[in-house]
């Protein structure tokens, strides 16, 4: 008689466990609030990044904004900030991060920040002979935790849901393979017989193939209200930038624009905010050197071609009203190719003949480079994240991965789709790997923005899929609700 009290008891226990953890499911609901802040520049002239000479800009063509998305499963909060910039710092990426907890309790370790890499916009982290803005930086920094907070104070009840398009038109390998002794090279590089080199031209009887394979998915991340109006949009595209003059957020705002346009959300109350995103774009960009002649586009052909890819996506979500949320994040040391003495010495001697110091040309710059990498740490910190909504992974890299890491990545990791942003949470220059060094090239060249240890890529995707397996594997309990609306 004892055991079977004791076998009912027991009996009775799992029931109820079962009820309850039944009961806690339904208790959750997906929250999610969105926010689009301003960081246009008001004071000018600017430097304007994204060239190996500086520049300097005194007018907008068209705003820069930070768009910020927070989500809420009922037990963790997430915060995504886009960010219309080139580059963003590890420091700049953590001091908005740190204003944002205080205001909303949102771990920095759960909040990721990306730079669009639009080469339009204020300087804000020193690259080649370009000084950022130091007062523009700084209140870059707090519009983005203004940002964050001002989502946070829209959440509201959501549904939420993803799908892949595809845009081949716009993304090519920009990097080729050349015959013997053609290359572009420098003598300030870190290295000798380049073999690849960036943008060749059309016609140039040197290249031989590309040295790489472009990755075309447009993602879409969707988020709704229960009644099915839209509240935001997260979308990725790996293809380098576009171009346009300075000022300007590039083909990333365009896109933003039309893709409210094609879903119907302008003029909703709440606004509607979309983002989108840098992919693994360090070897990519609009060009495609394989045609004898150069395509007509601008930032708003190409922000066209996406969102119609986009909106292909859309068209086939399947929408949950709870999701779980799952976020980690770590640290890895790097090194970096340090100059010798004698490089050093050699460069130097070119810097102490410029004018006020300042680069005119390449060879210039990459001597000011030596130098100044020289008097800099022999590693470097980067923070790396991996992130779950659902069954959706997205990474985020402080780097210019190459399309083949980002293939890699998608292909390796467990949550399935996945994909990766670039330029998150800091700036840690190209990321080309190892079979890319040996081929030498502008992106392997020794700079602020290519610095790492030759095998620094490897250990970044190893990481990464480590992360990815970390948030797959982790147990929430509760199954994914499919929405009532559809």
């Amino acid at each position: 008689m004892t055991k079977l009290y004791i076998l009912l008891a027991v009996a009775a226990s799992c029931v109820a466990t079962a009820l309850a953890a039944e009961s806690s499911a339904a208790a959750l609901s997906l929250r999610a609030g969105a926010f689009a802040i301003d960081i246009t520049p008001t004071k000018f002239p600017v430097p304007v990044s994204g060239g190996i000479l500086p520049q300097f800009a005194s007018k907008v063509n068209d705003p820069l904004h930070a768009r910020c998305l927070v989500l809420d499963d009922g037990r963790v909060q997430i915060a995504i900030a886009i960010v219309d910039s080139l580059l963003i710092s590890r420091e700049q990426a953590d001091q908005a991060k740190e204003l944002a907890t205080q205001t909303t309790g949102i771990p920095a370790s759960r909040i990721l920040i990306a730079a669009t890499h639009t080469h339009t916009a204020p300087a804000v982290m020193a690259a080649h002979a370009t000084d950022p803005d130091l007062d523009y930086a700084e209140f870059m920094v707090a519009q983005i935790a203004k940002g964050i907070a001002q989502a946070q104070q829209n959440l509201r009840p959501a549904r939420i849901g993803w799908a892949m398009g595809k845009d081949e038109k716009n993304v090519f390998c920009r990097r080729y393979l050349m015959k013997p002794g053609t290359a572009a090279t420098n003598p300030f590089s870190g290295r000798e017989n380049d073999q690849a080199q960036m943008n060749p031209g059309h016609n140039n009887p040197n290249k031989i193939r590309r040295t790489g394979t472009a990755d075309p998915e447009v993602a879409v991340l969707s988020v709704q209200s229960r009644d099915g109006h839209p509240l935001a949009l997260l979308s990725n595209y790996s293809t380098h930038y576009v171009g346009s003059q300075p000022i300007s957020a590039d083909y990333f705002a365009v896109f933003c624009a039309k893709i409210a346009e094609k879903i119907g959300a302008q003029n909703v109350s709440p606004p509607f905010v979309a983002m989108l995103s840098n992919g693994t774009s360090g070897d990519a960009n609009c060009l495609d050197f394989d045609s004898p002649d150069r395509r007509k586009f601008d930032r708003f052909t190409v922000a066209e071609d996406v969102a119609q890819a986009a909106l292909e996506a859309y068209r086939t979500i399947r929408y949950y009203d709870w999701v779980p949320l799952v976020i980690q994040e770590r640290t890895l040391t790097l090194g970096v190719r340090m100059p010798s003495q004698e490089e050093v010495a050699k460069a130097q001697a070119v810097v102490d003949g410029l004018p006020n110091g300042r680069p005119r040309n390449m060879v210039e710059s990459y001597a000011r480079e030596t130098v100044l990498l020289s008097q800099m740490p022999p590693t470097r910190e980067l923070k790396l994240q991996a992130l779950r909504i659902g069954e959706l992974g997205i990474t985020a890299l402080p780097l210019e991965a190459f399309s083949c890491t980002g293939l890699e990545l998608k292909k390796r990791s467990p949550l399935k789709p996945t994909f990766n942003i670039d330029l998150a949470n800091g700036y840690f220059g190209y990321l080309p790997p190892p079979d890319q060094h040996k081929l030498g090239g502008y992106t392997t060249w020794r700079a602020r923005t290519s610095m790492l240890e030759v095998d620094a890529e490897p250990k970044v995707v190893a990481t990464v899929l480590e992360l990815l397996e970390n948030v797959a594997q982790q147990r929430t309990g509760e199954p994914l609700r499919a929405s009532q609306g559809g």
